[in-house]
């Protein structure tokens, strides 16, 4: 179902719902009691991925409808802001952090917080928000309004949701987290509650992240049907 600027907004809202869906306590704690923890994961994983499928194959497709054009110089905004985003998603991929899914139990072990966790406690939903609201502003089409609007919902509300979760499960163990890191990037280093430790975090999930954002810089128009433009 592609084509239209309905396949758009039903493709994200089923990506973006399910997630909300499927992660509200009750709901979840129901399915996890009747199939298990590991059958629940992997139907979660491969319904997300089958979903993100028909988000990118309808958005590929859509027909044009301009809402808004800020002019061709906004172009550089996802183009200078993505390099950040990829290098914080690949970082949070790669280390141990306890807004992960089923990563509360690190917190059981005073789990030091060091690495990316110095930058923001969500650093792939920090990435992600940070490509939806570049893409969102430089690209004012009905249908990237709807998918980079979606996947900032998803992202910044995906945080909150977190943390409501963690702190109603773990009490004052996460406040105590909380209260060392942030969910805006740099937030927690800059009122003083934490040292960015740039030692933890490395140099390969940097580099990672800028190969990773040359080859989608490079393979944007085949993957996306959409080119690159600077200027």
């Amino acid at each position: 179902m592609t084509g239209t600027l309905t396949a758009v907004f039903l493709s994200m809202l089923s990506f973006v719902g399910g997630h909300f869906l499927l992660s509200w306590p009750t709901l979840r704690e129901r399915l996890i009691a009747r199939l298990g923890q590991g059958p629940f994961t992997g139907l979660y994983s491969l319904l997300m991925v089958l979903l993100l499928i028909w988000v990118v194959a309808a958005y590929r497709v859509a027909p044009p409808f301009v809402l808004w054009d800020l002019g061709p110089s906004v172009n550089v905004l996802p183009v200078l802001a993505m390099p950040f985003a990829l290098i914080l998603a690949v970082a949070g991929l790669s280390s141990r952090n306890p807004t992960a899914v089923m990563g509360e139990g690190l917190l059981a072990h005073a789990l030091p917080v060091d690495g990316i966790l110095t930058i923001s406690r969500h650093p792939f939903l920090s990435g992600v928000a940070l490509w939806s609201v570049a893409h969102l502003i430089a690209n004012g089409d009905a249908a990237s309004a709807m998918l980079f609007g979606g996947m900032g919902i998803l992202s910044i509300g995906g945080m909150s949701a977190i943390d409501h979760k963690r702190s109603l499960k773990l009490g004052q163990t996460w406040a105590a987290f909380a209260a060392r890191t942030s969910r805006i990037p740099f937030g927690a280093a800059f009122s003083g509650r934490v040292q960015v430790d740039w030692g933890g975090i490395g140099w390969v999930r940097p580099v990672v992240g800028l190969v990773l954002y040359a080859a989608l810089f490079t393979l944007h128009d085949w993957l996306f049907g959409v080119p690159v433009v600077i200027f």
